[in-house]
């Protein structure tokens, strides 16, 4: 089985050293200082779970550069504000992918599978959840920092992922469990929760996760978030793992948070580096389909108005 990577940050090259243990020929796209540590030392998963560590792995610098008709898969796990580049790219370039390729989308947001769905047809293009945490302490170097619940590969178009069962089976022979599921948007909805209601706050605020809990400005602009995402997942016509916003806060401050108390997010990450964030695939998403359903979202488009005037002085 040829896999490719593209996006070399923690989740791709962790991804990439867990079915390399496997058997699979493992190609990654990456540019820059990235590649060149890829080249020179291989990939590595270390953290929780075995550790793995391979050399000589195939890197391309350009997608020109990447062989035809060679892969079985290509995993996307770049961050989201990539998406519509490498899907312009891989169209451009679509001989990359076998007749029967598969593109499997793990990255944080949702509808990322819409920029490749304009050039692929929904047959090819699945999504994963995906909450291990990975981290990059070095440019060839993934570590596993958390683990709470399998990484869960499906469609957001109705497709079966049966295709993608020796895909799971390979992650979780590696250590890190991984199942199919009919219902990814369930569980890709319960993520957006999460992480619309932490990461742009947090990284506004200049704290942790735990600190947010702790103020009642910050808990009250929180459970307007969830309560107008819960709106609009009702009015999109999908659906997620509880009946009622009450019902998924009472989970969210009595073991999400508490669980996750010292994490900063992501985006406080990117904030700190001076890099765009993934609002857009996150608050920006809840705004779209809010706006298309007639739904308030007022305090989504604060958030998100916020993190774009932080992002403009960069």
């Amino acid at each position: 089985m040829n896999i490719l990577i593209i996006g070399a940050g923690g989740v791709g090259i962790g991804l990439g050293a867990s079915v390399k243990s496997q058997g699979a020929n493992v190609s990654i796209y990456a540019r820059g200082e990235t590649a060149k540590a890829i080249k020179e030392n291989g990939i590595k998963r270390c953290g929780l779970f075995t550790h793995y560590e391979f050399g000589e792995i195939p890197v391309y610098e350009s997608y020109g550069e990447i062989p035809k008709n060679e892969f079985d898969y290509i995993f996307i796990s770049s961050k989201t504000t990539a998406n519509e580049d490498i899907a312009q790219n891989l169209n451009e370039q679509r001989d990359i992918l076998k007749d029967d390729g598969k593109i499997i989308i793990f990255q944080n947001g949702f509808g990322n599978d819409e920029a490749y769905l304009k050039y692929f047809p929904k047959s090819k293009v699945f999504s994963a959840r995906v909450i291990t945490g990975f981290t990059r302490p070095e440019r060839y170097i993934s570590e596993v920092t958390v683990y709470t619940e399998p990484i869960l590969i499906g469609s957001l178009q109705g497709e079966d992922p049966k295709e993608m069962q020796e895909i799971a089976d390979m992650i979780t022979e590696s250590g890190i469990k991984c199942e199919l599921t009919d219902e990814v948007d369930k569980y890709l909805w319960a993520k957006m929760l999460y992480n619309c209601a932490l990461n742009p706050l947090g990284a506004i605020l200049n704290v942790n996760y735990g600190k947010l809990t702790e103020n009642e400005y910050t808990k009250e602009l929180m459970n307007s978030i969830i309560d107008e995402i819960f709106e609009v997942i009702k009015a999109s016509g999908y659906s997620t793992l509880w009946s009622t916003s009450d019902e998924y806060k009472e989970l969210f401050y009595n073991k999400l948070v508490p669980d996750t108390y010292e994490h900063y997010s992501s985006t406080h990450q990117d904030i700190q580096r001076k890099i765009k964030t993934e609002i857009d695939s996150l608050n920006g998403k809840v705004i779209e389909l809010g706006e298309r359903n007639n739904v308030d979202v007022s305090t989504n488009k604060i958030i998100y108005n916020l993190i774009k005037s932080i992002e403009s002085y960069f």
